[in-house]
């Protein structure tokens, strides 16, 4: 699939944009149902959507926890989608090493957010000449991102974008900020609510970490209505299930309903 340009990429339709996947690739069948029924309810409401899954999970709480299928056969499964589904595929990234790697499949390069003020990830995210969604540390004020893009901008890549993703609330918990949108779009590039991660609570006692998908609408519907460019929704045929991350997961059957309704915010605040 040949990516639109960079400045229409993600508007022209007057509605937010949407990534959506699960956390992680688990497999070919769950990877597949997921995307095509996300892709079919945004083309249905008419909303940019780009499927997102990870081929690899390098940060989890426990050794034990599932962090993938293997690069190759993750990413070729990405290829798969991409290909016989004509979606533009936004992956993870690590290490320096990774970055071509995952270019040759991926149409977005997402940095982690405890990733977020890596200078060499960056820049080898930047040279691919790829997207590059640059999730907001937990750690990190919003005005703090502006460092974050200017080394993918200093690399010769002005094809940047921010996520926000709750800040790091005491030991356990995270909170959303809804002034940060104002200050990280003060960058002139897209900015993403991640409407599941922000919902998060890490480093539970058995090493799983928790969260709170009751309060996914919540969070999206006031992300919409303070202007964020774009969702990120990690959703799942069924969560409890899931391999990695289901406790703040959307149960796929849900996604349609819950942006019907961020749409009419949409209509209302234009």
């Amino acid at each position: 699939m040949n990516i639109p340009e960079y400045s229409t990429l993600f508007n022209g339709t007057g509605n937010f944009f949407v990534i959506a996947g699960p956390c992680v690739v688990e497999n070919r069948e769950v990877t597949f149902e997921v995307a095509r029924s996300a892709a079919a309810t945004c083309r249905t409401l008419g909303i940019p959507y780009f499927f997102k899954a990870s081929y690899r999970k390098a940060n989890r709480s426990s050794l034990h926890s599932f962090t993938g299928i293997g690069d190759e056969a993750a990413l070729q499964i990405l290829a798969d989608v991409k290909a016989d589904l004509g979606l533009p595929i936004v992956t993870d990234i690590h290490t320096e090493e990774e970055a071509q790697m995952a270019a040759e499949v991926a149409d977005i390069i997402q940095i982690p957010a405890f990733l977020s003020r890596q200078t060499s990830l960056l820049v080898a995210a930047a040279r691919t000449g790829k997207i590059v969604n640059i999730k907001k540390g937990q750690f990190l004020s919003p005005e703090a991102m502006q460092f974050a893009v200017q080394k993918v901008r200093e690399a010769g890549n002005d094809r940047v974008m921010l996520t926000e993703r709750g800040t790091t609330f005491g030991y356990q918990d995270l909170v959303v900020d809804f002034r940060g949108v104002k200050a990280m779009q003060r960058n002139r590039c897209p900015v993403v609510l991640d409407c599941t991660h922000s919902l998060q609570q890490p480093n539970q006692p058995a090493g799983v970490t928790g969260g709170h998908p009751e309060l996914i609408d919540t969070i999206a519907r006031a992300g919409v209505a303070v202007g964020f460019d774009g969702l990120f929704i990690e959703t799942h045929p069924d969560p409890s299930h899931a391999l990695s991350d289901g406790a703040n997961m959307l149960p796929l059957k849900e996604l349609q309903p819950l942006l019907t309704k961020l749409i009419r915010i949409r209509q209302a605040i234009l």
